[in-house]
């Protein structure tokens, strides 16, 4: 059975997307096979690892709407990982499955549905949007485990009371084992005393782990989407995707 990871943080611009991306790689290089999901109707993990979403035929939408067996869109990446992309579509996805019943099972039932397929995976990892709306609870659902990317400056950690009360309720009505795996500090900058405060008031605050190693500011990840590739690709010794490396041998540990 796969290891579902779940990456979410309703503020945008915390380096969830590219540490989605960054950990599929750095999973797919340790042997493991792996299966990233695109939730954001922005499709910015679609694009960033080299697939066009104005192209494909089917996507996530179609699965979460059930129109599609899931192994229909699934595609193949320049860097190892499996991909089930994200297109424009998805921005209507969300009030369809208002109307629905058991919406919040939607990713849970397709992902589910992998185990008919020839090469089953070892992790999913899935790219929630920067919401707290249906499908941010579908990729929570459908999760063993969360990892939260906060960016280390003060107005970044203003949202994850709001995020870890939806937890709460995800635990209680459909997942209820769903583990938080702590925070993952990005963007980060050990020479200023302001990145160490924040996650010091995170810590306090929100009682959550900090995962070590941190994310290193670089400009290498910011590139990398435009040439399609991920980072640990086009930049693979720079310290944050050794990082992220590291952290992809935890998840390895972790899933057993």
């Amino acid at each position: 059975m796969a290891h579902v990871l779940a990456v979410a943080n309703q503020k945008g611009g915390v380096a969830k997307t590219t540490t989605v991306a960054s950990l599929g790689v750095a999973l797919h290089d340790l042997g493991r096979r792996v299966l990233l999901v695109d939730l954001d109707p922005q499709a910015c993990l679609t694009f960033s690892l080299g697939v066009d979403p104005d192209t494909l035929p089917v996507s996530v939408h179609e699965i979460l709407l059930g129109e599609v067996p899931i192994g229909e869109a699934i595609v193949p990446t320049a860097d190892g990982p499996s991909l089930l992309p994200a297109t424009i579509d998805l921005a209507t996805t969300e009030s369809m499955l208002l109307t629905r019943t058991g919406r919040e099972y939607a990713l849970r039932n397709a992902i589910a549905d992998l185990s008919a397929l020839d090469a089953p995976y070892d992790h999913i990892v899935i790219d929630c949007p920067p919401s707290l709306g249906v499908l941010t609870v579908n990729g929570l659902t459908a999760a063993a485990d969360l990892l939260i990317p906060l960016q280390c400056e003060t107005l970044s950690h203003r949202g994850v009371g709001q995020l870890l009360n939806t937890v709460k309720d995800i635990q209680k009505m459909t997942n209820p084992g769903l583990t938080v795996l702590g925070v993952l500090p990005t963007l980060y900058d050990a020479r200023t005393v302001h990145s160490r405060d924040v996650l010091d008031d995170v810590t306090d605050r929100y009682g959550l782990p900090v995962l070590d190693p941190p994310i290193g500011r670089s400009v290498r990840f910011a590139e990398a989407p435009a040439a399609g590739r991920s980072a640990l690709t086009t930049a693979g010794r720079t310290k944050g995707a050794l990082a992220y490396r590291e952290h992809a041998e935890f998840l390895v540990a972790r899933a057993g």
